[in-house]
């Protein structure tokens, strides 16, 4: 078994660190976004590593390697086609939301507007956008007092716990994954967010429908819903608690 990695954040960094002290001899190579923590602790492990340029870079320089899989560990670019087809066995990403529910970009964000399943999955890389089979899935469970914040959070802590889990399945190369069911969840792009953010303040809408919308954008450190009032903007956030009884 011979892994080329992807890896980004603090989910490719704790499964890059699982792998390495565990599966060291799986690992072809890895590849960064930039110099990082993860290349720093690949390097001082003996790990072939590199930093990401473009698609075309790392398709000449991996054409000619013998990979078997290719993990994408919170990797933030969209492969396309011939890298996609590199590995012998296709990429495996790390999506953060219960496919098909949530695909493309801000799943924290979309999963609480639209008050679907959550959770994340290990999934099949295609020429499409978080299209492909599911491997392996986790469900989590949500409630009013969670926000973006949280529900990211959530996904990262149990994605990396899901990798674990999965990964000496992974390995055996003997995966039976499941096509996806398109007719149902969502499909968002980056581009959205922010007109989805904005509350009309003479638009009706339902009690439910506005807190969730608030909630779904608070988190600490980025942009929050916002209204227009007099050529002003304004923006809001919100705190639930629960009453003790």
């Amino acid at each position: 078994m011979k892994c080329l990695i992807l890896a980004d954040g603090n989910v490719g960094f704790e499964i890059c660190r699982y792998l390495i002290n565990e599966y060291a001899d799986d690992i072809h190579a890895i590849v960064t976004t930039a110099k990082n923590q993860i290349s720093a602790f690949a390097e001082a492990n003996g790990v072939s590593t590199y930093v990401y340029t473009t698609e075309e870079q790392l398709f000449s320089k991996f054409t000619t390697a013998k990979v078997d899989t290719g993990l994408l560990l919170w990797w933030p670019h969209i492969l396309h086609s011939p890298l996609i087809d590199l590995p012998r066995d296709g990429f495996i990403n790390t999506h953060p939301s219960l496919l098909p529910y949530a695909r493309g970009k801000h799943y924290n964000f979309w999963t609480i507007v639209e008050q679907a399943p959550f959770g994340v999955t290990l999934h099949k890389i295609t020429p499409g956008i978080d299209d492909g089979a599911i491997c392996f899935q986790r469900e989590i469970k949500y409630t009013w007092l969670d926000t973006g914040k949280t529900l990211y959070q959530k996904a990262q802590a149990a994605m990396t716990e899901l990798f674990i889990e999965s990964y000496p399945k992974i390995r055996t190369k003997t995966l039976k994954c499941t096509p996806q069911d398109l007719t149902k969840g969502s499909f968002h792009r980056a581009s959205e967010l922010h007109g989805a953010s904005k509350i009309d303040l003479d638009l009706p809408t339902s009690p439910r429908a506005l807190l969730n919308r608030l909630r779904a954008r608070t988190f600490e450190g980025h942009p929050a819903c916002w209204f227009e009032e007099n050529d002003e903007i304004f923006e809001v956030r919100i705190q639930i608690t629960r009453k003790s009884q």
